[in-house]
């Protein structure tokens, strides 16, 4: 049977015993590691992780909680499941047509990881078990698409350490797919984690095609792979190579002027005019409230521009990417939904490649497509239905003597949406603990997340608040109440599943 993503969390109390104190269900079988022959076209992964990614490609959804459960009691490893599933989803997900939809197992794999390291440790295989079930959703319907898997890599094509930097670089500059596939490989064979993420990096936001999933991916992969491991990365940044160069069936990017590439070679010129030391710069909340007030509703060139004349101004980034996440917080309060969400959780991914790029140029640009993207967001979500003119700086505190706790708040999100926003605002501006108030929105993802995007967002933007200068803090929490999880959602029934495995 088909179970619902639905099925995966229940009280708190249930959550206690997954750690695997208590028996499993009795009746269950041994499950051999060999269920399956590997087909001869297909890559295989490395031998001691191999077995455990076909356990989890061939075992009915239906009966996949119960059988990784039987293994985890058995002594199976945190590690080496959350290893398992990024690498079943990139043997078995295809990032076409479009790097989202089905292929947020993939995507979330990293989100789901966050969550889990954030949870009490009586916890933490709620999230990872969950996206597991993702995954076997996932699989079914790329069957149904054409069963689509990565074959193995064609060795004659892997070009040599010597001239594998140029190979990658000319592969992602004229869209070449094959040239990209063998490219990779060879980045995993013979380069370290940080080059591999710098050469990725100056290609994974040049273009706003799946609206932010090329450098979401991007960023969510490496973490995912600095925990497994690193010799786990060939079938990861094949897959990777892939989905950057998806174009959607249009023409080849490199020989066409297409609306989604404009922004690059807009801010390519611009980047030239930035003075040499912009990464110097001092703390300027004028300078965030003019690129919020812009954004509001400038274009992607007027946000870029403002951008770099703030940086020749003396404006340190930090200031600006103040601004850049307030604004993707005011885009949830202008149409909550998908694309808003899109905003935030894209911000965070280049947020993220910025702080760990060595290199000023890819750093640079990396910003300044964050301040064309979030124009772009903006007016995708007009296809949604109403933009309003919300603005985050006109949300107001209730009054001090306002009686706001935990449960009235999150009794308000996803319900009263400007109330919740309000109230969480009040709490943080009264002295509130910040980790009190995320720490319950977490629990709330385990217990009411039924989508890869509830752990998507609420992982984007629980760690993103930190990242903010303190006196931007609390408003950007407040904006992003408006798409956090609320306690009178119903709640996710995936859970029985796991009882059933761990008792």
């Amino acid at each position: 049977m088909s179970v619902s993503r639905r099925r995966f969390l229940a009280t708190s109390a249930a959550a206690g015993t997954l750690g695997g104190s208590a028996p499993l269900v009795a009746g269950l079988g041994s499950v051999s590691q060999g269920q399956a022959v590997l087909p001869a076209d297909t890559v295989k992964l490395r031998p001691e992780i191999e077995p455990l990614v076909q356990l989890i490609e061939n075992t009915d959804r239906s009966r996949l909680m119960q059988v990784v459960g039987e293994r985890i009691r058995g002594g199976l490893s945190y590690r080496e499941v959350l290893t398992a599933l990024l690498l079943a989803g990139v043997r078995n997900v295809q990032p076409r047509p479009s790097v989202g939809f089905k292929f947020h197992a993939v995507l979330v794999v990293n989100s789901a990881h966050i969550a889990s390291l954030a949870a009490p440790e009586q916890d933490r295989w709620l999230p990872i078990l969950w996206a597991l079930d993702e995954f076997k959703s996932s699989q079914a319907r790329d069957v149904q698409e054409g069963n689509w898997t990565m074959s193995p890599v064609d060795e004659s094509g892997v070009p040599s350490s010597e001239n594998l930097r140029d190979t990658f670089r000319e592969s992602m500059k004229n869209w070449d797919v094959q040239l990209a596939d063998v490219s990779a490989a060879g980045v995993a064979r013979h380069l370290g984690a940080g080059e591999a993420l710098e050469l990725f990096s100056a290609y994974a936001a040049r273009d706003f095609r799946s609206i932010g999933h090329k450098p979401i991916f991007l960023a969510n992969a490496w973490r995912t792979l600095q925990t497994i491991g690193w010799q786990h990365s060939e079938p990861v940044l094949r897959s990777l190579a892939y989905a950057m160069l998806n174009h959607n069936g249009e023409p080849n990017p490199s020989q066409s002027d297409l609306a989604a590439d404009r922004s690059w070679r807009v801010n390519q010129e611009l980047q030239l005019q930035v003075r040499e030391d912009w990464e110097l710069g001092r703390i300027d909340d004028g300078a965030v409230s003019e690129l919020v007030s812009l954004l509001h509703a400038g274009s992607p060139e007027d946000a870029s521009r403002c951008v770099v004349e703030q940086l020749n101004s003396g404006v340190s980034f930090r200031s600006i990417y103040d601004g850049l996440h307030l604004a993707a917080g005011e885009l949830l309060m202008r149409q909550a939904g998908i694309v808003s969400l899109h905003a935030s959780t894209t911000t965070n991914a280049l947020h993220f490649l910025f702080d760990h790029s060595a290199s000023p140029s890819t750093r640079l640009a990396l910003l300044l497509q964050n301040a064309s993207f979030l124009p772009q967001f903006r007016d995708a979500m007009k296809n949604r239905g109403a933009v309003n003119e919300a603005g985050i700086h006109d949300l107001k505190a209730l009054d001090k003597n306002a009686s706001v706790s935990l449960e009235s708040i999150f009794s308000d999100v996803g319900k009263v949406r400007q109330r919740a926003g309000e109230q969480v605002l009040t709490w943080l501006e009264n002295g509130n603990s910040i980790s009190s108030l995320t720490n319950a929105a977490r629990r709330l993802v385990f217990l009411k997340g039924n989508d890869s995007h509830d752990y998507k967002f609420s992982s984007a933007v629980l760690e993103d608040c930190m990242k903010l200068s303190p006196q931007h803090r609390n408003r950007f929490m407040a904006a992003s109440s408006w798409m956090l999880q609320g306690s009178s959602f119903p709640t996710n029934s995936l859970v029985d599943q796991i009882r059933e495995a761990l008792g």
